[in-house]
């Protein structure tokens, strides 16, 4: 199992819940640009599951050497990689808090998870599961820089789902809503609508066992993105959302 964004609450509730659930895995490679805290989280999966795991530095804001990439494979990739950035004013006109929330979800994303894939295509095996956002469903004020690299990940996806079909290679997108994790703190967030990183690891992996194309950890926010898609844009872009 490859775990792209290992430090990430979801990411690490997925990899226990899979595990709970009896999968088994020679190595977990986790790919991830704070070492540290990935050790902390591998130490855990030894103790607790006996599970070896292999701690690869990857850095999406700096070269990445794809070399040490190479000797890796696996049937399931999960992605949990993103950054939120600064969403207020002043941070929608710094142009570099702008280029990291686009490198970050998308621009620096899209070639690594290419790589992978490729890898998927030519063993003819395997999912990809990828985390997008509700965000990317339609831009609103509160987060379109944010929400329009969610939008072309979830694009690229659908696009990769499409191709990798005919492969035998399945591709699992994710829009997880508001979940309580440390990229979410300080938020003033709807409990009705916020899952913890449990909630999200149980709906992901049930999506995942299914094998769906697309889903959101709490089904209530399929139907609030269908309702904001369909309102008229001359009435949108009057909303504050």
């Amino acid at each position: 199992m490859i775990v792209l964004g290992s430090n990430s609450e979801i990411a690490q509730a997925f990899v226990e819940k899979v595990l709970e659930a009896g999968e088994k895995y020679p190595v977990i490679y986790l790919l991830t640009s704070n070492h540290e805290t990935a050790e902390k989280f591998a130490r855990h999966l030894d103790v607790k599951f006996f599970q070896r795991t292999e701690i690869i530095e990857l850095d999406l804001m700096k070269e990445i050497d794809y070399t040490q990439l190479d000797e890796i494979s696996s049937d399931l990739l999960f992605c949990a990689t993103g950054y939120l950035g600064e969403n207020t004013e002043e941070g929608l006109y710094n142009n570099k808090n702008t280029e990291i929330i686009i490198d970050i979800n998308y621009a620096k994303l899209i070639p690594v998870l290419n790589f992978f894939a490729g890898k998927m295509e030519r063993q003819r095996s395997g999912t990809l599961i990828v985390l997008s956002s509700v965000a990317g469903d339609r831009g609103r004020q509160s987060n379109f820089i944010y929400g329009s690299a969610k939008a072309g990940l979830s694009a690229y996806l659908s696009g990769l789902r499409n191709y990798l079909f005919s492969r035998k290679v399945h591709v699992l997108t994710i829009k997880p809503g508001f979940v309580d994790t440390k990229m979410t703190e300080g938020l003033p967030l709807n409990p009705a609508l916020t899952a913890t990183p449990k909630q999200a690891a149980e709906g992901i992996y049930k999506a995942f066992r299914k094998k769906k194309n697309t889903a959101y950890v709490l089904p209530l926010w399929r139907i609030i993105m269908l309702i904001i898609k369909n309102i008229p844009e001359f009435i949108f872009k009057k909303l504050k959302l």
